[in-house]
């Protein structure tokens, strides 16, 4: 299991870009951190969740 944004997952095995893609965000409105660390765009769909891993996405909002 994979925790996101605090909730476990069954995401093991999967990139960055397929779980963003099955949660319905957009690449480039979103920051990811894996395991306490900022993951690079270019290495979303190289970067493969495992068991255990922790990931925080934040999505980028306007307003004013």
């Amino acid at each position: 299991m994979v925790k996101i944004n605090g909730e476990l997952l069954d995401k093991n095995g999967k990139s960055i870009s397929d779980v963003l893609n099955e949660m319905g965000i957009s690449v480039q409105r979103v920051a990811v951190e894996l395991n306490e660390e900022i993951v690079p765009k270019a290495n979303y769909n190289d970067t493969i969740l495992n068991d255990g891993d922790i990931v925080e996405v934040v999505r980028f909002v306007g307003g004013g």
